[in-house]
């Protein structure tokens, strides 16, 4: 049998009523995390166990080089793009997460954090864009839900 591709895993999360949604979203996970590298994937270690850590430094470093040494891993510059948002450094997370959106369009992950720094900074029409776009991807995330729902209704209050 086939072993079954990151894309129809996502294709498969699409559906509404999928019911073990949670399973078929770590597998999601557990794919975007295998660079095909071992080099690769050591980094993302290093660099994820070190933001556990909260040593960003380190993160920063192990991450930086994971970007350097495998560009096309979107799963990296995801990475990266995390550590900066918990650092409150919106810009760069931002740019990296335009290079993981580039990389892998169906980041639901990364379209989410993209929009809870939108709606941070201000910009609730970028943030309900890109909820949005998550939820489509992934539309029994309960958080991407919620932060779909409490924006309409922020948004509803305003036009009042």
């Amino acid at each position: 049998m086939a072993q079954t591709t990151v894309d129809e895993y996502l294709d498969r999360l699409a559906d509404p009523e999928l019911r073990n949604w949670d399973v078929v979203e770590a597998d999601v996970y557990q794919r975007w995390q295998i660079s095909g590298s071992a080099s690769a994937d050591y980094l993302l270690r290093r660099g994820l166990d070190a933001m556990e850590a909260e040593d960003y430094t380190a993160a920063y470093d192990h991450l930086t080089a994971l970007t350097d040494h495998a560009p096309e891993f979107a799963e990296g510059w995801n990475a990266r793009a995390t550590m900066f948002f918990e650092q409150q450094m919106f810009g760069p997370a931002i740019a990296d997460i335009q290079r993981v959106l580039a990389l892998e369009p169906r980041h639901f992950g990364a379209l989410a954090g993209l929009g809870v720094m939108l709606e941070d900074m201000g910009d609730t029409d970028g943030a309900l864009e890109a909820y949005e776009a998550a939820h489509a991807i992934h539309p029994n995330q309960p958080d991407i839900q919620r932060l779909l729902d409490d924006l309409r209704v922020q948004l509803e209050g305003e036009a009042l």
